[in-house]
């Protein structure tokens, strides 16, 4: 949630700091504010899209060498001009925020005792002026960042400024990510190198209790503790490149169409090796993986899905029991914790908040084989856990996860390969077997991508329809989860997605000629148990849209519309048939007329709870 970016330079920061939100607009879009320094703390803000403060910083023709900026996701607040970031106190210090300061009541309580006057409703502001109060005690911003820091609680990653130290601008982390970007004579602050890639690939990324000071000549970081720090340098493998549009229309459209290159990227390493379990996991790995009594997954949203479609895999490949569990219940109910399970979480960002406490709730309760399954280098989760095992999705801008989803699946199956092998369950000729099917996938995809055309029509009929249903059964029902979720997110139709078994327990009752129902129905061993739920939808008048394997006897009919998806893949059928929902999510939406990357109300990298 929320995106802040700062710069120290040379030159006019402008353009750099606008750049980076248009990167960043992808963790909230409900406002945009810039400050500089400029012989006084020159701010513009606007409610709306990053483009509408651009343009309204141009009229006012803004510059300045040394600046900060934020893109909003709205939490305390409404969606006004005042609430919008950067903050600013008494005129002589700016602040951007990105997270949820829990004890802000009690602090605006204490500023307001100060003679602070608050302009807004945000949390935010009690920053501003916390580092204010500090700052006049001692006239150092980047101490009384640390002094300010040290008052909050809750998740935060800021940078503020002072008009009284234009040399400096001040960040701080707990919780949401911070990375540096170092340059040449100049030195820049983001939420994630997305926004500063075009600037340096050179970054830093800062832990939870950092404070940093950026000035023209270097970089300092001090720990929780207080203590000086080198955080190390690292070359980020982003390219300027990867978060270009290129021919696409959305970041969504782009990005369902890198599906073949991404799985086949993520899998990579077992194609070429095979299932070295240390090689890929980490060291100690296999041993962990043996010693595993069972496995339990924490995850939300999309990576939710993907952990139910795990728990298939890991128990019927692996032989192992497994529990998946949404993070932000996880951590506030009293389960019976066994050390010897092994708990993998899910995050394509790898800095969910709800994931992220979890784990620690999990690290707590005695579970010390820890894995993650994650798309970002460097981010919170893989550092707090054991073991990692990185998707190679690349950079996924489109709120609506859809590679991060299927790269993640393939991730998942390969630990489920993993956990066999380390069990002995897995011998030398079914992982052979394994591998040769995974091998296809990537083509798979493609063939489901094909499909786009017939797709499109769907989305013609769907896109006037205010409800939809979606059924799968087994291996499936998580994709008809997916698939639902999809077409919320960006079409706003409200969609629900059951078990198909559970028709007769109750959602029939929603079934009239009115409602498109979505069928997921591969050619595996329940194929004969979903037909027969689609003759109860057909019975009530409901209209039927089916994804058929290729090798499926199924014909259309009146009120039945069949689209085949390549012959049936098997186990990895679930990373296929992800395919068309997307893409019917994707179309349904554009005939709808909705921001397809930006869905209102969400933002992509949730780090708040």
């Amino acid at each position: 949630m929320c995106g802040i970016v700062g710069a120290i330079g040379q030159r006019n920061v402008v353009p750099i700091l606008t750049e980076g939100l248009k990167r960043l607009e992808y963790r909230g879009y409900d406002s945009a504010g810039i400050a500089v320094l400029d012989g006084a703390i020159r701010r513009v803000r606007r409610v709306g899209r990053v483009a509408e403060m651009e343009a309204a910083a141009t009229a006012e023709h803004l510059s300045g060498i040394v600046g900060i900026a934020h893109t909003r996701w709205a939490t305390h607040g409404g969606v006004t001009e005042p609430n919008a970031h950067p903050h600013v106190s008494s005129d002589e210090i700016a602040v951007v925020h990105n997270g949820i300061i829990e004890n802000h009541e009690e602090q605006r309580e204490r500023l307001k005792a100060l003679g602070y006057a608050f302009e807004s409703q945000t949390d935010t502001e009690v920053i501003a002026h916390l580092v204010h109060h500090y700052f006049k005690a001692g006239g150092d911003l980047f101490r009384a960042t640390q002094k300010a820091a040290a008052d909050l609680r809750g998740a935060y990653a800021i940078g503020v400024v002072a008009l009284a130290d234009p040399e400096t601008i001040a960040g701080a982390r707990m919780g949401c990510p911070l990375v540096v970007g170092l340059g040449d004579g100049e030195n820049f602050l983001a939420s994630d190198v997305s926004a500063i890639v075009s600037q340096t690939r050179r970054v830093m990324y800062l832990e939870d209790g950092d404070v940093v000071a950026l000035r023209r000549s270097g970089v300092s970081v001090v720990d929780a503790a207080g203590t000086p720090v080198a955080r190390p340098e690292r070359l980020s493998e982003l390219s300027a490149d990867a978060v270009d549009l290129g021919p696409y229309r959305h970041y969504m459209q782009k990005e369902i169409h890198e599906q073949p290159r991404a799985v086949a990227d993520t899998i990579e390493a077992v194609i070429d090796g095979g299932i070295d379990v240390d090689g890929l996991f980490g060291a100690g790995a296999a041993q962990a993986f043996r010693d595993a009594s069972a496995v339990l997954v924490l995850a939300s949203g999309t990576s939710f899905y993907a952990g139910l479609v795990a728990r298939f895999w890991l128990e019927s490949v692996a032989r192992v029991p497994c529990n998946v569990e949404l993070g932000h219940e996880y951590r506030y109910r009293d389960s019976i914790p066994d050390p010897r399970q092994l708990v993998v979480t899910i995050s394509q960002s790898g800095e969910t908040l709800d994931t992220m406490e979890a784990l620690k709730r999990a690290k707590e309760l005695g579970h010390a084989a820890t894995l993650s399954i994650c798309n970002v280098r460097e981010s919170a989760i893989p550092r707090a856990s054991r073991f990692v095992f990185y998707t190679r999705a690349g950079m996924e801008i489109g709120v609506a996860s859809t590679k991060a989803f299927t790269t993640q699946l393939a991730a998942l199956y390969t630990l489920a390969l993993a956990v066999a092998k380390a069990k002995g369950r897995l011998d030398a000729k079914a992982e052979a077997d394994a591998i040769a099917q995974l091998r296809f996938v990537p083509g798979s995809i493609q063939h489901a991508l094909n499909l786009e055309p017939q797709i499109q029509a769907w989305a013609e009929r769907f896109a006037a329809r205010p409800d939809a249903l979606f059924l799968g059964r087994g291996l499936h029902y998580p994709v008809a989860l997916e698939g639902a979720l999809k077409l919320k997110e960006i079409s706003y139709i409200h969609a629900e997605a059951y078990a198909a078994g559970e028709l007769k327990h109750g959602p029939l009752a929603l079934v009239d000629e009115s409602m498109p129902v979505v069928v997921i129905a591969p050619n595996d061993s329940l194929l004969e148990k979903v037909k027969s739920n689609m003759q109860e939808v057909r019975a009530r008048g409901g209209e039927l849209y089916v994804f058929a394997d290729l090798d499926s006897h199924f014909s259309e009919s009146e009120g039945v519309h069949v689209i085949r998806t390549p012959r049936h893949a098997g186990l990895l059928s679930p990373i296929v048939h992800a395919i068309p929902v997307q893409l019917l999510a994707y179309h349904t939406a554009l005939r709808r007329g909705t921001d397809v990357d930006k869905p209102r109300n969400l933002a992509k990298s949730v780090t708040v709870e």
